[in-house]
């Protein structure tokens, strides 16, 4: 991006941030009740447009095959009926948990009587900035909401006819509920000097959140004026300690590889220690590369994988510190929980990592020291997501430790505020 924005691009972005800042005034008085009765009318808004919804994803799509686009990033971008109906249901299932606005964090009675109180309140105005994944568009929206938020919605240009298609279907409810559609704002016009605009509106935006691959998120980390919570991208690990149930191992590594591939919790290096490598790898090679897994393989690796007749490579050190978003994976051999865990906090980016051991002190041991925002024992790295860990749907996965750390939810998108309540009290 270049240092200077278009004055007209600036003025634009800070005339919809003004407007979504008088929206999230409105959303800050609302009651639980009525912010539920809301999200449960846009679910259904967002179904009942499914045909339009789709129309846009199938624009978006083709324009994405004919320019190249990836077949991991057209997983992220595609809808279809059941997707949208998913995502429909990510708002009812934020209708249905706590409100965490007014939560009292703590609270107490002075010596003096003055009695305080730390309470959850909105931040007011949050930016998204994200890339192709549509559903982004309508969890922020519900997040925010129930949260108390405005959002300007910063989508990536290729998914911009479907979040186009989402935006207004949300924007024409809320209307239609007398709310402000402004509460949820899409960011169209300007390229990338909007988006900079946006990094940079300080007094307008409160919080800005990017949401994407590594260059997008360190773009926004390095030039954003407004605080940022970084959702980092994920290079997850899973390290097969001497003690693990292979049987286990194998079908945690495969789940964590291939349910979901191209999404930041997707593992994305296999780890083995040296004592069962030569029982395990021949079993996992060949599940992976059955499943259409292309291993990068360290050199101790190489020959489990000619046998097993995997498609591979051999592995440098970029490799190991790749998130492939695919069917794609690095594996190397270990001498101990030691050297894995050197190789996480070289190669890891702090998102997920996991460990497979029955051993409870080497359970203990790489739950205490791996630096990582979730740290997974015996368990697949795709758990790590709000909805599965209960929380409904999430706004990203954070891998920073100011504020807000792993799946933010709704009590992530809330700052609070001392209430003090004397009686004539002076000092």
């Amino acid at each position: 991006m270049s240092d200077a924005v278009d004055p007209a691009v600036a003025a634009h972005v800070t005339a919809l941030a003004e407007k979504a800042r008088a929206a999230s005034r409105r959303l800050a008085l609302m009651s639980r009740s009525e912010k539920d009765a809301a999200l449960l009318v846009l679910a259904d808004a967002v179904e009942a447009a499914t045909p339009q919804v789709l129309d846009a994803n199938a624009v978006d799509l083709e324009r994405g095959r004919s320019t190249g686009m990836t077949e991991s990033l057209q997983d992220r971008l595609r809808l279809d009926t059941d997707r949208v109906a998913a995502v429909a249901q990510a708002l009812r299932d934020v209708a249905a948990l706590p409100d965490p606005v007014g939560e009292v964090v703590r609270g107490s009675t002075l010596a003096n009587g003055l009695q305080i109180r730390q309470v959850r309140v909105p931040m007011g105005v949050i930016g998204m900035i994200y890339e192709a994944r549509p559903n982004v568009t309508v969890d922020a929206a519900g997040l925010c909401l129930k949260s108390g938020n405005a959002v300007i919605l910063r989508g990536g240009s290729a998914a911009g006819a479907t979040n186009h298609a989402l935006v207004v279907a949300l924007r024409d409810s809320l209307t239609a509920q007398g709310l402000p559609p402004d509460a949820v704002v899409l960011l169209e016009e300007g390229g990338r000097d909007a988006a900079r605009a946006l990094m940079t509106a300080r007094g307008y935006v409160d919080l800005v959140i990017p949401r994407g691959g590594a260059d997008l998120i360190s773009t926004v980390v390095r030039e954003s004026t407004v605080p940022v919570i970084e959702t980092g991208i994920g290079v997850c690990h899973v390290y097969v300690d001497r003690a693990a149930d292979l049987q286990m191992a194998q079908a945690i590594t495969l789940n964590a590889k291939t349910h979901r591939p191209s999404v930041c919790n997707a593992a994305e290096s296999l780890l083995v220690h040296r004592d069962v490598a030569a029982d395990f790898l021949p079993k996992v090679i060949a599940d992976l590369a059955g499943s259409g897994v292309r291993l990068h393989v360290g050199a101790e690796v190489r020959s489990y994988a000619e046998a097993a007749g995997a498609a591979y490579d051999l592995a440098n050190e970029a490799d190991f510190a790749t998130e492939w978003h695919g069917l794609e994976m690095s594996v190397a051999v270990v001498d101990d929980i030691d050297e894995a865990m050197a190789r996480i906090r070289r190669f890891g980016t702090g998102h997920t990592e996991a460990i497979v051991t029955d051993d409870r002190s080497a359970a203990r041991r790489f739950a205490a020291e791996v630096d990582a925002a979730v740290v997974m024992v015996n368990a697949s790295t795709r758990f790590t997501d709000g909805g599965e860990f209960g929380f409904g749907a999430e706004i990203g996965i954070s891998t920073q430790k100011l504020h807000a750390r792993g799946p933010m939810a709704l009590p992530e998108l809330t700052t609070t505020k001392w209430i003090v309540e004397g009686d004539g009290h002076v000092r």
